[in-house]
């Protein structure tokens, strides 16, 4: 067969394979059109799922008469004319591919008016050719497209649609998240005659919380915490619901992108990971995110149907999305520092003022005041990173203890089919110790009790850890600088927080004891700028941990880095929901590589032996 030009008609319907998935595509396709166009009231009515006919009618600028037969061929738009607008992209459409496609494998029909025209006028196109016909209607200004018989064409595509009550489903669905996006838009959806939703606009200065009671339910409504963040061109605002509520709620998973619903696996795990400790097993987190950020920094024209998006600094997109999300957490929910044992002594807790986070904006103003809580729950920092001898305390640490981190989390980082530099594969972790069940010094894990002690097999005998403190020493010893400096990880999204002139004495005064933490910070005028941290500090919440570590040096001057050391692995104990035995085994594995003069019964050691014999003799007797 020789190579040859398609007709319009078969170009068309390829296309079309991409951006008209189901009716659900086309009616998204054309209310982002009349989005574009401004509308501020859109009417949608279905028949038969979409199957018969989509109507939508908008009352935005309309299409003047010599630009109609222009916007059903392909390729034409007015939403870009450069390469430039490419890069900068503000609207939701710019391809000018979704009527053309739409029209080939339907009987399409554009009636429009401006408001400079005293009539209106209406499009279609048919033929091999796709030959376009204008004629004179009747018409308000604004814009009504009608679909009729989706995929009369192609009997192919028309077999794999479904049920009329799934395929209106998804339509239903598509609407649901347009009307949360565009709060200032009403919109009316109706289905064979019947109006099934009515999504009334809000007005700019009034409260969004009706609209997202009627879309998301009134039990998301309830748990819903507002999330206002910002750092530089960023900008997150929204609501999450609190983790531990949101069991039946895991369908509400809604993120937007400079307006544009997405589905991204980077915002998910951004906000899944500031959320992990404080979810069940099978347990997904709610949410309903709007992320702004400069269109120059982010690519939509990866996806036929604009599902995702690629970032061009992903991972500083996902800290700033996992910060924000973590700090509303923190500010709701307080849970009490865990008991570290009886041969250690509370360190005095100093509270500071209008800094705590709450969501809001804590890089350029400080937070209203309030009162702190006895333990924020912090994010379990990763158990791998750099572990030093500590030089005294920790005489029997391994001095060249590095672990292999950061390989899931890169892998969940890229978006589908993203095919950048970053996609490429890495090996994955090996833990043959998880697998086996085993801790090579500390035994077999058989099981958890009572969600704190892991009771292990050693030798024959059973031996009981409590999990907590194992976690507590071995956060102890990942911050403990030894012979060499801590590995300082610089922080994409530099800490700034107001500080008095005697807390900038106290900083100044500390200042070689936090680089060899690897904390350095930068002093300038009533702040203090936090540039890097430790590993185990990276996913915590700076904005309340670094006041109250000013506090501890103020009030302990003698302090060194061990003291400091464990001060902060207080700081870090996190209440886990349920210990499972996995994560009993790779902390244990990971205690006896960094201290292994844990692994002992007391005195000096974490584990307690387990008598038996007792109730076996009683066993006997009986």
């Amino acid at each position: 067969m020789p190579i040859q030009v398609l007709p319009p008609q078969l170009a068309n319907q390829i296309a079309a394979g991409e951006v008209v998935e189901r009716p659900a595509s086309v009616v998204k396709e054309l209310v982002e059109n009349s989005l574009d166009a401004g509308a501020t009231r859109i009417d949608i009515d279905i028949e038969r799922g979409g199957a018969k006919l989509i109507r939508i009618r908008d009352n935005g600028c309309g299409i003047n008469k010599d630009e109609l037969a222009l916007a059903l061929a392909r390729h034409a738009t007015s939403k870009i004319a450069s390469l430039d607008d490419l890069e900068a992209i503000i609207s939701l459409g710019f391809r000018g591919e979704a009527l053309a496609s739409i029209s080939s494998v339907s009987r399409l029909t554009l009636t429009s008016r401006t408001a400079e025209q005293s009539e209106a006028w209406q499009a279609y196109a048919e033929g091999r050719d796709m030959d376009v016909t204008v004629k004179p209607a009747a018409h308000p200004v604004g814009t009504t497209l009608e679909v009729l018989d989706l995929f009369y064409n192609t009997p192919a595509r028309r077999k794999f649609m479904r049920t009329e009550k799934t395929e209106f489903t998804h339509i239903d669905e598509i609407i649901r998240r347009i009307a949360l996006a565009r709060f200032d838009v009403t919109i009316n959806l109706s289905h064979n005659g019947k109006l099934i939703r009515q999504y009334r606009g809000v007005q700019p200065n009034a409260p969004k919380e009706r609209r997202l009671g009627a879309i998301c339910g009134t039990a998301f409504l309830e748990q819903a915490l507002t999330i206002e963040w910002q750092h530089g061109d960023l900008a997150l605002h929204g609501w999450v619901a609190e983790p531990k509520a949101s069991a039946g709620l895991s369908e509400i998973q809604y993120c937007y992108v400079n307006g544009r619903m997405m589905r991204d696996r980077l915002i998910n795990h951004a906000i899944r990971q500031a959320c992990e400790d404080k979810l069940g097993v099978d347990q997904q987190p709610a949410y309903v995110l709007y992320l702004d950020i400069d269109p120059h920094q982010v690519d939509v024209n990866v996806h036929p149907a604009k599902h995702e998006v690629r970032f061009h600094q992903s991972r500083l997109v996902h800290d700033f999305i996992y910060q924000g999300v973590l700090s509303v957490l923190q500010q709701q929910q307080a849970e009490p520092t865990l008991p570290l044992g009886k041969a250690e002594e509370e360190a005095v807790r100093w509270q500071p003022e209008n800094r705590v986070a709450a969501g809001k904006n804590h890089f350029s103003q400080p937070a209203e005041p309030k009162p702190v809580p006895a333990q924020p729950p912090r994010s379990p920092a990763p158990s791998s990173g750099s572990g030093r001898s500590s030089g005294g305390a920790w005489p029997n640490a391994q001095t060249d203890y590095h672990k292999q981190q950061g390989v899931l989390y890169r892998k969940l980082l890229e978006t589908p089919d993203a095919g950048d530099a970053h996609s490429e594969k890495r090996p994955a972790r090996v833990a043959p110790a998880a697998l086996e069940g085993h801790a090579h010094s500390f035994g077999r894990v058989l099981t958890v009790i009572r969600n704190a002690c892991a009771l292990l097999e050693r030798d024959e005998k059973l031996w009981l850890l409590d999990l907590p403190v194992a976690e507590r020493w071995l956060r102890q010893a990942q911050l403990t600088p030894g012979a060499e400096t801590l590995c300082a990880q610089p922080l994409l999204i530099p800490v700034r927080i107001k500080v008095t002139d005697q807390e900038q004495r106290v900083l100044r005064e500390a200042a070689e004891i936090l680089n060899e933490m690897g904390i350095q910070t930068v002093l300038d005028h009533q702040h203090v700028t936090i540039r890097t941290v430790p590993l185990p500090l990276r996913q915590q919440n700076l904005q309340i941990l670094i006041p109250e570590l000013i506090g501890y040096l103020a009030a302990n001057k003698q302090a060194d880095s061990a003291h400091l050391a464990g001060w902060l692995a207080r700081q870090l104990a996190t209440e886990h929901e349920q210990w499972s035995v996995a994560q009993a085994i790779t902390l244990l594995t990971d205690v006896e590589r960094l201290c292994p003069n844990l692994v002992k019964s007391p005195p000096g050691g974490l584990l307690q032996p387990v008598d038996l014999q007792p109730a076996m003799n009683a066993l006997k007797h009986d």
